[in-house]
């Protein structure tokens, strides 16, 4: 009996239905938050038993409980969905990078808690980026702000899973 995976991009979400018979092989199941909601197939990943971990001393985020970041992370993303990337308003940059180094602690350069700070009273992150360097130019402060805008854009777009076993037969339109 296989285990189907089906990712929902309208609500970011990962499902896994258990189908007792081939015949559901080539089905597309509803989605179990909402009939309007598209479905597409993914393909699993294979399990990982253990954990290799390289930690560098320059990770700013080398000893942090992985759960712990799990959930930070999960956290960050619903505060990002309503930002401008484009455009993004600058306290609720600052307020997002002072919620990132606060969980680092003493690895933040006193560089970035500058422009944290900055941004959290509404200066141009533009501007900032100008005095405090480019962003590609791969100076303490920027290297980890960069650093930190991917790890959460990453966390962004990453699905959540649903950790319910839905039966196909169930969500399957004939």
């Amino acid at each position: 009996m296989p285990i189907y995976e089906f990712y929902c991009p309208d609500n970011n979400k990962l499902y896994s239905f258990l189908a007792r018979t081939l015949a559901y092989r080539d089905k597309v199941p509803v989605c179990p938050d909402g009939d309007g909601l598209r479905m597409e197939r993914r393909v699993s990943p294979f399990a990982v038993i253990g954990k290799a971990k390289e930690e560098t001393a320059d990770d700013p985020f080398a000893g942090i409980d992985e759960s712990k970041m799990e959930s930070f992370m999960a956290d960050m993303e619903r505060e990002m969905g309503g930002m401008d990337e484009e455009n993004p308003d600058p306290r609720q940059l600052g307020h997002f990078m002072r919620k990132m180094t606060d969980m680092m602690g003493d690895k933040t350069p006193p560089e970035l808690r500058e422009m944290v700070r900055r941004l959290e009273a509404g200066e141009d992150p533009e501007k900032l980026e100008e005095q405090f360097g480019g962003m590609d130019e791969g100076e303490a402060g920027d290297a980890l702000f960069s650093q930190m805008l991917k790890r959460a854009k990453a966390a962004r777009k990453e699905p959540l899973r649903d950790p319910k076993l839905y039966e196909m037969r169930d969500f399957v339109k004939e």
